[in-house]
């Protein structure tokens, strides 16, 4: 969905060719209504919409049991930090920022609907505490001080990776490897602003996520 009808074109010139059946809007409140009568499997939001922005209608498809699974990949010409950490809080599963290569949108597109995995077999999954902090993978669930933390499936499959393998140091490529696979087209950045965005929500546990400056991340012992 954007607002600027040369690059709504562009994206829906590039997945239909790749054989995706795309719908597009040139509102937010028109996104709305297209997605609740579509229920497509993946939104391709803007954040600078017209009247109703990107922020605000993945607020809400993120509130709604309806909609809430359905992933969203963040389109955006603002580079700002904040504004990435705020579309991923609020449950967008990845970002492109404009001006952006049809070839890296359409893998971005694939590798989200790649990972639309269904809930882990519970009989495989137990829970497991670090100090404060207790993650249950068969629930999909995380509590800090038994309150319970709302994550995307994205900065889950991070904090279960690194809580895996307390002490271990990673660099950003493992981690992007670990919790993606090998072929997703994302930078070393794009791991920093995952770990800001999960540090926040697990608020006093998120210390325990420690940065190995010029090296990555670490989970600590």
């Amino acid at each position: 969905m954007d607002d600027e009808e040369d690059i709504r074109e562009l994206v829906r010139y590039n997945l239909e060719k790749e054989g995706f059946e795309v719908f597009t809007a040139e509102s937010g409140e028109r996104a709305l209504e297209l997605i609740r009568s579509k229920r497509p499997d993946l939104v391709l939001l803007d954040l600078m919409l017209p009247g109703m922005d990107g922020f605000e209608v993945c607020r809400i498809l993120k509130r709604n049991e309806e909609t809430y699974q359905i992933p969203i990949v963040m389109l955006t010409a603002k580079g700002e930090e904040s504004d990435i950490v705020s579309g991923l809080e609020l449950g967008a599963e990845d970002y492109i920022t404009k001006p952006f290569s049809p070839k890296v949108m359409t893998a971005r597109v694939r590798a989200a609907l790649r990972r639309r995995q269904p809930a882990p077999d519970t009989n495989d999954a137990s829970v497991y505490e670090i100090h404060n902090l207790a993650i249950d993978p068969g629930r999909f669930e995380v509590r800090v001080d038994g309150q319970p933390v709302d994550l995307t499936r994205t900065e889950f499959a991070l904090l279960q990776f690194l809580s895996r393998h307390p002490g271990w140091v990673f660099t950003r490529a493992r981690i992007i490897d670990s919790i993606k696979g090998a072929d997703y087209p994302v930078t070393d950045r794009s791991v920093d602003v995952q770990i800001v965005g999960l540090r926040k929500k697990l608020k006093s546990a998120g210390k325990l996520i420690e940065t190995v400056h010029g090296v990555g991340y670490r989970f600590t012992e």
